[in-house]
């Protein structure tokens, strides 16, 4: 790892130290940090498309208006006021706005929604682009660039144009899914309606749940309270059958890919070919072993051919469709793992394998687009460090890549279409975000925000960005925030926050150090160290590096919090008696993991929604990760909190959502029923209304439960 940002980032904002008198409020912990106490931002920033014109909505009095810049002129100038969008509305003999709505600027016009319809407004005409009136109240799905709009009714897919609507389907039922996410959202899979390039023809996905067993979740709202089932297919378990249909809305004709057996199959990252004859999908076996990437003609479903196969002797997960080259069709790029880190390799269509485009220990964590010539491709990646993600691009002719945004830092950019400019929005531990506008030929750049430390009046604990080594020499990536008043020759209470798990990592270069809230510093306030460290299991270090999960869930991450808790024994001024521990989903498997197996490493603990037995998890995520029970008894068996549950010797807080509908709430219910079993105690806290996290203000009433647990046992 680049060990250079840990010296720049050792060092606190001085901001923090100077004239802070406040103390953060739950409240200002919990739910000013995403409003009042939040970096400043310039809010609905984007370029104008088509152009290099950037617009804001900026506050100029009492009054919201638009503003409109360029990096040539290097001028921004007021553009839109409400009044002024108001009166072109009354023009178009459309209902105004007491405030000022969402718009999208482009070359032609503005966009913007008006009772569901959008419109287009520029200063000689007004025009629909798309009328959902034949959709009686129900949102559309998914809109084509044709302005076709597919929609879910009654269970059934629904396609229309203008104002006039084909029924698509007409089984839809709670067993029969149409036109929705599938496969439990992973694979990258988030949706379920796939347009077509020229946008008058859909892919969609059909899942057949009837097979699966239902789960109940109980609703206790009304009285008597309801049972409402959902489809939740358990690790080992019968899955669903998924297919894809295809519909063509000129024809009213439907036809289904011919995906073929065996049934339990994922079929994931669809995508069509520039010129929309065909249909491709990367089909994962039940063992997520074995992918293989797979061609279909859209017009009849026939299956084509193979371009090409991936194995891996753990798990292989395809998470992004292919990418054509705008000026080859038949060249596109595949986002694979095959060299132990996320790359970009560039295929013929007719499977022939042309190189990799990019490599190194390092991850392409975000395909942005290609410029207008297809010369260059911009991705976020981590080839600085794995807690700093910058803007590249690399030449398509060469593979040179190319820094855009700067060394240290979390950016999220917005490109021009033309690829010229970027707009990046970036922070590190001690910026609260800084804005450029940047030329992407000449590195220079325009400052368009610098925000202040919104926590300037607060008194704040220093936070620290570090590295360990794991007992087989990996770094990792630790957080520490010490207390408000800090004096090394006393001794602080510890908390440590982890997580632990695939596809996430809890701490990066940004404001906060990648905390999206302050309880962290809340807690430092109140005389506490507050420890995190993303172990090996954690995202965006490489394959290796999260496959130490795999069939046995936990055993890693365990050892390197050992390794951690070795590492804070050598500080003194960290209680050896006093330590809690939290973590929420894997990490609250985690949390009650390691305190079953440690007793005495902390005095209490947190786990929120916690898996107790990866049983009872899904079949997609457990499976990838563990196998079935059935082909790995022993590691199903090694994980199983629940017969465990009597080796409790320490305090425990369970902490449930009653709606739950990721990990069931039967997981907690049978850890409790065990330590009643075993003659443990153990604190049990539900939220009635929340699924597998609380948002919302009970987010506040949940960190102050939690706060409340640490103050009783850890002073």
């Amino acid at each position: 790892m680049n060990k250079i940002f840990l010296l720049a980032i050792a060092c606190i904002f001085s901001a923090f130290c100077i004239g802070q008198q406040k103390e953060l409020s739950m409240q200002d912990a919990m739910l000013n940090a995403r409003t009042k106490l939040a970096p400043e931002n310039l809010k609905q920033l984007h370029f104008i498309a088509g152009t290099d014109d950037y617009m804001y909505l900026a506050k100029e009095g009492e009054q919201d208006i638009w503003r409109k810049g360029n990096f040539k002129t290097k001028q921004e100038q007021p553009y839109l006021s409400l009044g002024n969008l108001n009166s072109r509305l009354r023009s178009a003999s459309l209902d105004t706005f007491t405030a000022m709505p969402a718009i999208k600027f482009t070359k032609e016009g503005l966009q913007l929604t008006v009772k569901g319809n959008k419109y287009n407004l520029n200063n000689n005409n007004t025009s629909v682009l798309t009328d959902d009136k034949s959709i009686s109240g129900f949102p559309a799905y998914e809109r084509s660039n044709a302005g076709y709009s597919a929609y879910l009714k009654d269970h059934n897919l629904f396609v229309s144009k203008n104002g006039s609507a084909k029924q698509v389907t007409t089984d839809g039922s709670a067993d029969i899914v149409y036109a929705s996410s599938v496969h439990r959202d992973e694979f990258g899979i988030n949706k379920g309606t796939f347009w077509s390039h020229q946008g008058n023809v859909l892919a969609f996905y059909r899942m057949d749940q009837s097979m699966v067993t239902d789960y109940p979740i109980i609703n206790w709202v009304p009285i008597p309270a309801q049972n409402e089932n959902i489809k939740y297919p358990m690790a080992g378990d019968k899955s669903h059958h998924v297919t894809v249909g295809v519909y063509n809305y000129d024809n009213n004709k439907t036809i289904y890919l011919k995906t073929g057996e065996p049934a339990e199959q994922y079929l994931t990252n669809i995508a069509w070919s520039p010129d929309d004859k065909f249909i491709f999908i990367a089909v994962l076996n039940r063992d997520q072993n074995h992918m293989w990437l797979k061609q279909f003609d859209a017009s009849t479903g026939d299956f084509v051919k193979i371009i090409f196969e991936e194995t891996d002797e753990k798990y292989t997960e395809p998470l992004h469709p292919m990418l054509f080259l705008p000026n080859n069709p038949n060249h596109f790029l595949w986002q694979s793992r095959r060299d132990g880190w996320n790359h970009l390799y560039e295929y013929n269509v007719d499977g022939t394998f042309i190189r990799q485009l990019t490599s190194g220990p390092w991850e392409v964590i975000d395909v942005k687009q290609f410029d207008a010539k297809a010369k260059y491709l911009y991705f976020i990646s981590t080839e600085v460090s794995p807690i700093n993600m910058n803007l590249y691009r690399v030449n398509m002719k060469t593979g040179v890549r190319q820094r855009i945004t700067g060394n240290d830092g979390m950016n999220t950019v917005m490109i021009s279409d033309d690829g010229n400019y970027v707009l990046s929005s970036s922070s590190t531990i001690y910026n609260p975000r800084t804005i450029q506008l940047i030329e992407t030929k000449s590195g220079k750049s325009k400052l368009l925000l610098q925000s202040a430390n919104p926590l300037q009046d607060y008194t704040l604990g220093k936070i620290n960005l570090f590295t360990i080594s794991s007992k087989s020499g990996e770094d990792l990536v630790c957080r520490m925030f010490t207390p408000v008043g800090f004096d090394s020759t006393k001794q602080y209470p510890l908390i440590v926050y982890w997580y632990g798990g695939p596809h996430a990592q809890i701490i990066n270069n940004s404001w906060n150090g990648g905390a999206g809230d302050y309880w962290f510093q809340y807690m430092a306030e109140r005389g506490y160290v507050v420890f995190s460290l993303d172990t090996r299991g954690s995202a965006n270090r490489g394959k290796a590096f999260e496959q130490t999960i795999f069939r046995r869930a936990g055993q890693m991450q365990m050892q390197d919090l050992e390794t951690a808790l070795q590492y804070l024994d050598t500080k003194p001024y960290i209680s050896k008696k006093n330590r809690g521990l939290f973590g929420w989903s894997y990490g609250g498997f985690m949390t009650t993991d390691f305190v079953l197996n440690h007793p005495g490493a902390f005095k209490a603990a947190v786990a929120g929604g916690p898996v107790m037995n990866w049983r009872m998890y899904e079949v997609m995520y457990g499976e990838r990760y563990m196998d079935t029970p059935q082909q790995n008894p022993e590691g199903y068996d090694a994980t199983n909190l629940v017969k465990q549950a009597g080796k409790l010797k320490d305090k425990l807080l369970l902490i449930h959502g009653l709606q739950d509908p990721v990990v069931v709430q039967q997981h907690s219910v049978d850890f409790v029923r065990a330590c009643v079993d075993a003659g443990v105690q153990v604190d049990y806290m539900i939220y009635p209304g929340h699924e597998h996290n609380v948002l919302g203000k009970d987010r506040a009433h949940l960190y102050q439960k939690v706060t409340d647990y640490f103050e009783l046992y850890l002073k």
